[in-house]
């Protein structure tokens, strides 16, 4: 797909990987929306692309409709949806005698794959409705798993098993959506340069990028948002996850 002139939704695209993406893909002519909780973010984002900023609970039914809606009133429909929304904890399976706590569990499933999901579903519904372009293409989604998808660590539960079901779910909404001319690929990325990593102190994170086998350093948002852009371009990728990682396995912690 020719990214030029095209309409995308870059959920959690206030910072992080989704900022570099929403970047990326208006460098390349797209019109972009922003949809995030983070309102003053959101709106730098927006300004900065040329976008809009939606304020979006990817986790809500109403509230993605009600996105899904302002995008369309004020861009159009969007052939491309960009899944960034997500969040972790570290919490083991019991520590000290203590339960991981379902309620934190619950919380990360339903915003990292809920969520994603819940952006999917509803976003191809409105991508199956415009014409093909070249091939029957219709739209394309990518979504974000991550490393710990395939070798998650100590604490990482809830995490690794949300962004598992992210890579599960990869491959059947492909072939869902294949006779509609809808693709879907997942990137799976591994120690990126994030808000989150940022609190870490500069000896942690200069251990971690050690950790990577080639090249030694943390991963960028523009380094995910450049295979982003490269999915979106290349009619080929469908139903595939792929690592984005300088060939890194997690050890256990």
């Amino acid at each position: 797909m020719q990214i030029d002139g095209q309409i995308a939704i870059v959920t959690g695209g206030a910072s992080g990987l989704g900022e570099g993406t929403a970047k990326e893909l208006a460098a390349a002519g797209a019109q972009v929306a922003i949809w995030d909780i983070q309102e003053d973010k959101g709106m730098a984002v927006a300004s900065a692309v040329g976008g809009i900023f939606c304020k979006c609970d990817v986790t809500s039914e109403d509230s993605v409709i009600a996105a899904l809606g302002e995008t369309r009133e004020a861009l159009g429909t969007a052939r491309i949806l960009v899944n960034c929304a997500g969040t972790g904890v570290a919490v083991k399976t019991t520590s000290r005698g203590v339960a991981h706590p379902l309620d934190q569990f619950e919380r990360i499933i339903r915003i990292n794959l809920i969520g994603t999901f819940n952006c999917i579903r509803l976003a191809s519904t409105d991508m199956v409705g415009l014409e093909p372009l070249e091939h029957g293409e219709r739209g394309v989604v990518i979504n974000t798993a991550s490393v710990a998808a395939f070798d998650g660590q100590i604490g990482q539960a809830a995490y690794a098993a949300s962004k598992g079901g992210i890579v599960g779910m990869t491959l059947p909404v492909a072939r869902d959506l294949a006779d509609k001319g809808v693709r879907v690929c997942t990137i799976a990325p591994g120690i990126f340069e994030t808000p989150l990593l940022g609190t870490l102190p500069d000896d942690v994170r200069a251990s971690l990028a050690a950790s990577v086998p080639f090249p030694k350093k943390l991963g960028m948002p523009s380094e995910y948002a450049q295979l982003a852009r490269q999915i979106v371009e290349n009619v080929m990728l469908n139903g595939e996850t792929i690592r984005l990682d300088g060939a890194i396995r997690m050890a256990p912690r």
